[in-house]
């Protein structure tokens, strides 16, 4: 996606003001999860914030190092399936799934999507996966903060 597109899409939810966002990817263990966590810590009160995946697993342990380095504490989170969201709750959906298909979601919500790259790539060393985490993490930061005028 294109630096102009995200950004307006970001200035038109800020805008919109949606008041429940939800987030998908398909394992909703990684990229999903890190973009719940950071629109917690910015949204302001009263908007509800929720990620699922179509093929939910486990948080990834990086997720939860990346944000924890930011302050952001999300070990409490789990995977969600994305069929335990109810469609008539979500204002906006935003898919962050790159190389795979991303879940679909039922309902009337606005969809954006935001490819980013699986942190969790195969034939990675581990400190190349961390360091994959907090790139999308700050991605993250970069985009959401702009949704939320932080």
């Amino acid at each position: 996606m294109n630096e102009k597109s995200w950004q307006s899409e970001a200035a038109e939810l800020k805008r919109l003001a949606p008041k429940h966002f939800l987030f998908l990817c398909v394992a909703n263990s990684a990229r999903s999860q890190m973009a719940e966590g950071i629109a917690r810590s910015l949204a302001p009160a009263g908007v509800k914030i929720s990620s699922a995946g179509s093929k939910p697993s486990k948080v990834n342990p990086l997720a939860i190092q990346a944000l924890a380095e930011k302050g952001i504490d999300i070990t409490g989170h789990f995977s969600k399936a994305v069929e335990t969201i109810p469609p008539g709750d979500v204002d906006v959906v935003i898919t962050l799934c790159a190389e795979e298909e991303c879940p679909l979601f039922l309902g009337k919500a606005k969809r954006i999507h935001w490819g980013l790259p699986d942190p969790g790539g195969a034939g990675l060393t581990d400190a190349q996966k961390l360091q994959s985490f907090r790139d999308v993490r700050d991605e993250l930061v970069r985009r959401l903060s702009a949704v939320f005028g932080r």
